[in-house]
């Protein structure tokens, strides 16, 4: 295809793409209660060879040629590093002190669990075709599945909590603090794997090294010379366009760097994130960056993981019961595990199905380990459509057992106000 050809092909996906994820999105909220994300994860799948493909394949093949899917993974990476940013600027570090003691114990039940599952799990995986690349290791395998079964959806987590009111509860206090304990330890367990995957020693020892010393810097030297930042934008009382693009310059910079040291963008960006001091200056970035991150970019990373994602490599013999015993192993070992912590440390079972609810759903989490893991060459084409399943049906899942394990209860008893409107 020549450049322009490119350029028109582009054009009319970002419309697609734009169409279908808002509309399947809306679809999903009035009909079956679903976070809009959601509902843009299902727009994606829509858009690929599961359906489109198979439905119009003549098409799909013209509005998403091969050729064209490069500049659709550059601006997807873009939207994810940003979209990373944004949640290291929402993580809050003060939710772990109201309840410290009942979410690190439901944490820790949410990755020792599922880590713990994925020792056995792992190696039965690896003796199924087609599923995991040769240069794999039985330690990776472990690794990786741990990690993939063990991440929480944070930011659906947090979108469900506030459509459902339940900002400030003790459910919403819990979920939030716990996922967000785990999904750290998570992306660390997930930065090493990245790093040793078919390296030398010494490539990995500088992506491990690289990647503990960004962190180390960022969250020190780096986060006191960014509290200069915020207190100037504190002093002005907004934030100026130069300011922003600085700050974009810097994350850039961080994104690559973490990228080159054989981590992943995604790290970068989160780390620099939770290193930015809060106040006016995270509100006004969340009020410039949200939009266009949300609204315009996130949508072609789901597009993109669709148009990666070939659900009838599932449909039948082995592999079919490999999706059904992935998605067993994650309800049990994350759903389950977190709800008998919580019901260990004292909580009554509804607040305890309710978080055990909250901490299963995977979401957009999921599918950037997914995407990274077929990217680096971790996983193959049909293990990467079983945790794309994985995601859907744990997502789904979230919403409709909240409400029912405990929201519309708490409605009637009076504890909450009714659900807020949202988009």
């Amino acid at each position: 295809m020549s450049d322009a050809e490119l350029t028109i092909t582009f054009f009319v996906q970002m419309g697609i793409i734009l169409v279908a994820c808002r509309t399947v999105g809306w679809l999903g909220k009035r009909l079956l209660g679903q976070p809009q994300v959601v509902g843009e994860m299902v727009a994606g799948l829509v858009l690929g060879p599961s359906v489109f493909g198979i439905l119009y394949p003549h098409w799909q093949q013209l509005y998403f040629p091969k050729e064209s899917l490069h500049t659709l993974y550059v601006c997807a990476q873009l939207g994810v590093g940003l979209f990373m940013f944004l949640i290291g600027i929402e993580f809050r570090s003060e939710l772990l002190q109201k309840r410290a003691r009942a979410a690190t114990w439901i944490s820790l039940a949410g990755m020792v669990v599922p880590f713990t599952f994925a020792v056995f799990l792992a190696p039965w995986l690896m003796e199924v075709p087609d599923l995991f690349s040769d240069r794999t290791s039985t330690f990776e395998a472990i690794l990786f599945m741990g990690a993939a079964i063990s991440i929480t959806a944070f930011p659906t987590l947090a979108r469900i909590i506030y459509e459902r009111g339940l900002s400030g509860t003790n459910v919403g206090t819990l979920a939030l603090s716990a996922g967000a304990v785990g999904d750290a330890v998570a992306w660390c367990v997930l930065a090493v794997v990245f790093a040793t995957f078919g390296e030398r020693l010494s490539t990995a020892a500088v992506a491990i090294v690289g990647g503990i010393a960004y962190s180390i810097v960022m969250l020190t030297l780096g986060q006191r010379l960014l509290a200069r930042v915020g207190r100037m934008v504190e002093r002005h009382g907004s934030l100026s366009h130069t300011m922003l693009a600085l700050i974009l310059a810097l994350l850039m910079i961080c994104v690559s760097f973490t990228d080159a040291i054989g981590i992943h963008a995604v790290f970068g960006g989160f780390v620099l994130g939770v290193a930015m001091p809060r106040g006016i200056l995270a509100v006004q970035l969340r009020e410039k960056l949200e939009p266009i991150v949300v609204v315009f970019l996130l949508p072609i990373f789901f597009a993109y993981s669709g148009l990666n994602t070939q659900l009838h490599m599932v449909s039948g013999g082995v592999l079919a019961l490999a999706a059904v015993v992935v998605l067993a192993a994650s309800i049990l070992s994350k759903g389950v595990a977190c709800w008998a912590a919580a019901r260990l440390n004292g909580e009554d079972n509804r607040t305890s199905l309710a978080v055990g609810a909250l901490m299963n759903a995977r979401g957009l989490m999921e599918l950037i380990i997914a995407n990274i893991g077929l990217q680096k060459g971790v996983i193959k084409p049909a293990m990467f459509a079983i945790l794309v399943l994985m995601t859907l049906v744990t997502t789904l899942m979230a919403s409709p057992l909240v409400e029912a394990f405990y929201a519309q209860r708490a409605r009637r008893m009076g504890e909450l106000e009714a659900a807020p409107v949202g988009e």
